[in-house]
C-alpha cells in the first residue's frame, strides 16, 4: 500500500484556493459531492428522442453532404474547407456510440440500429466495438487498472507518448478497412486468428495490455450481423475504385483520418492519466477525470455530445448527454468555487496538453 493510499482526505486541509486533488481522495469518497450528485439532478435523466434523433440525423446530413461537396469539388482550398466540415460533422454524429453504451436498452426505440445502419457500419465503427467494452472504464474496481480498456497513465510516461498516441489514430481508417474486409473473413476460415482479432482490435480501447472476452447471448447475434455489415460495406467501397477511380476513398479516408485524430485528442485530455494502475474511490476517479464547461465554446466542437463534462459523467454515467450541462450548473451553482466537485472542471485543450506535457517531462530522468 502506497502513502497516498492511507492517507485521509479529512486529514489533508487544502490549501485556501487550490483545487482538490485525486491524491486527496484515494481511500475515501466526498460523500457531500456524491450525495448533492443524486439529490440536486432529480428530475433529470430521461434520454428524450426530441433530441438524440435530430441532433444525430443533422449531423449525418452535414457530415455526408460535404463530404460528397469535397469529393465532387475541383479547387483545393474548397476541398479542405468541406473536408474539414465533414469531419467535425461526422465526428459529431459518431459520437452517439458513447451514448448508445449508457443509455437503457428500451430507451429510444429504434435509434441502436439506425445509428448503426447510417454511422457505424459506413464508419466502420459499429456499436459492438464499444458496447461491453466502454462500461468496464466505469467499474469502481476496474478504472485506472490494467483491466480497463480505456486508461493508459499518460502522465508518467516518455514525453515521446504524446505524440505518437495522437499521430498513430491517422492510420485507423486504413485499419479498419483491413479489420473488415480482410481479417473478418479470414477469421472464419482460421479460428485462432478469430480469437486473436476479436481479443485485440474489436474494441476502441487504448490499453495494449486489455483483451477482450468472447461474446454471448444476444450480444453475440449482434456482433455477427454488424460484423457481416462492416465486411459487406468494406469491400462495396473497394470495389468502387472500380468505376470510381480512387480520389473519392483517399478523400473520404482523409476525411476519417481527421475524425480519427479529434478523438484521439480528445481522449487525451479526458483524462489526467495520474493513476498508477491503483483502485480508485468514485471522487479520486472523478478528479482524474475532466470537465471543460462553459462559457467557452470550443470544447462543444472537439468534446461534443456531452463529452465536455466527462467528470461529471463518471459521476452520473447513465445521464443522458442532454442533460449534463443542467446537472452541471445545479452542482456548481450548490457546491461552489473550490469545492470538490470545482477541483475537475478545467480552462480548454490547450492547458490540459501542457499540464500532460509537463508530466511526462518529468519522466525522462525516471
Amino acid at each position: 500500500m502506497t502513502m497516498e493510499q492511507t492517507l485521509d482526505p479529512n486529514s489533508m486541509p487544502r490549501t485556501p484556493g487550490a483545487p482538490a486533488t485525486r491524491a486527496q481522495f484515494i481511500s475515501a469518497d466526498d460523500k457531500e459531492m456524491l450525495r448533492a450528485a443524486r439529490d440536486l439532478t432529480k428530475g433529470l435523466g430521461e434520454a428524450r428522442a426530441a433530441w438524440y434523433w435530430p441532433d444525430m440525423l443533422a449531423s449525418l446530413a452535414i457530415g455526408y453532404g460535404a463530404m460528397a461537396g469535397a469529393i465532387l469539388a475541383d479547387n483545393l482550398a474548397l476541398v479542405v474547407a468541406l473536408g474539414l466540415v465533414s469531419a467535425l460533422a461526422l465526428y459529431r454524429a459518431l459520437m452517439f456510440i458513447h451514448e448508445l453504451t449508457h443509455i437503457h436498452r428500451d430507451a429510444l426505440p429504434g435509434f441502436r440500429t439506425a445509428w448503426n445502419l447510417l454511422v457505424g457500419i459506413p464508419m466502420l465503427v459499429p456499436s459492438f466495438m464499444y458496447e461491453g467494452v466502454h462500461t468496464l472504464h466505469h467499474k469502481r474496481t476496474q478504472y485506472g487498472t490494467v483491466e480497463d480498456p480505456e486508461y493508459l497513465p499518460l502522465a508518467l510516461m516518455k514525453p515521446w507518448s504524446l505524440p505518437s498516441f495522437v499521430l498513430i489514430a491517422l492510420l485507423a481508417p486504413i485499419g479498419l478497412l483491413l479489420r473488415f474486409a480482410v481479417l473478418v473473413l479470414l477469421g472464419v476460415v482460421i479460428p485462432p486468428l478469430r480469437r486473436l482479432v476479436w481479443e485485440r482490435a474489436s474494441a476502441l480501447m487504448i490499453n495494449p495490455e486489455f483483451r477482450r472476452k468472447p461474446p454471448e447471448g444476444a450480444f453475440a447475434k449482434r456482433v455477427f450481423w454488424q460484423e457481416l455489415g462492416g465486411f459487406v460495406w468494406a469491400w462495396a467501397v473497394l470495389a468502387s475504385t472500380l468505376f470510381i477511380g480512387w480520389r473519392p476513398l483517399l478523400i473520404a479516408l482523409a476525411i476519417v483520418s481527421l475524425t480519427a485524430v479529434l478523438n484521439q485528442l480528445r481522449t487525451l485530455v479526458a483524462h489526467l492519466w495520474e493513476n498508477d494502475g491503483e483502485p480508485m474511490t468514485v471522487t479520486a476517479q472523478f478528479l482524474d477525470s475532466v470537465n471543460v464547461p462553459p462559457p467557452g465554446l470550443a470544447a462543444e466542437i472537439w468534446a461534443p455530445v456531452g463529452l465536455r463534462y466527462h467528470a461529471l459523467h463518471h459521476l452520473m454515467p447513465s445521464m443522458p448527454y442532454h442533460d449534463l450541462p443542467e446537472a452541471h450548473r445545479r452542482l456548481k451553482a450548490a457546491l461552489g468555487v473550490n469545492s470538490t466537485y470545482d477541483g475537475a472542471n478545467h480552462s480548454g485543450m490547450v492547458s490540459l496538453v501542457a499540464r500532460i506535457a509537463r508530466s511526462t517531462m518529468g519522466q525522462k530522468s525516471a
